[in-house]
């Protein structure tokens, strides 16, 4: 089980660094995590990148879980920005990543994502835990 970013979904769908890693890494899980404000962003992005029809196939093609956001889970996803935010540290993890990071903690599970900012914070990379 693991959690994916929106970096990592846009990564896939656009062909981008890092696509090829992560479409390795959720070839090999059964269940794949999907914070509801994760998902959000990640349509809005893809939207703006006219690329929205590609990762709805995608995720339809996915075993993803839509984890729901409540009161806790976004106070959890404010203390990651508190933790590891833009301004407080230097991940500089934005209102999205958040989300993702939180879920990863809450779970215990591996994120796939893109990118250096998660690497500066104490989650597990989905990528590296696949290959070790």
């Amino acid at each position: 089980m693991i959690v994916v970013d929106t970096s990592a979904l846009i990564a896939i769908v656009k062909n981008e660094i890092g696509a090829f890693d992560c479409q390795e890494v959720l070839t090999r899980e059964s269940k794949v995590l999907l914070n509801a404000a994760t998902l959000t962003e990640a349509l809005i992005v893809a939207r703006g990148q006219k690329c929205l029809p590609g990762l709805t196939n995608l995720i339809d093609r996915l075993p993803i879980t839509i984890i729901e956001l409540d009161a806790v889970r976004a106070e959890r996803a404010a203390v990651a920005y508190a933790l590891f935010g833009k301004g407080f540290h230097k991940a500089s993890l934005n209102f999205g990543d958040c989300f993702a990071y939180a879920t990863a903690k809450e779970f215990n599970c591996p994120l796939l994502y893109v990118g250096d900012d998660f690497a500066k914070t104490d989650v597990v990379s989905a990528i590296k835990s696949s290959s070790a």
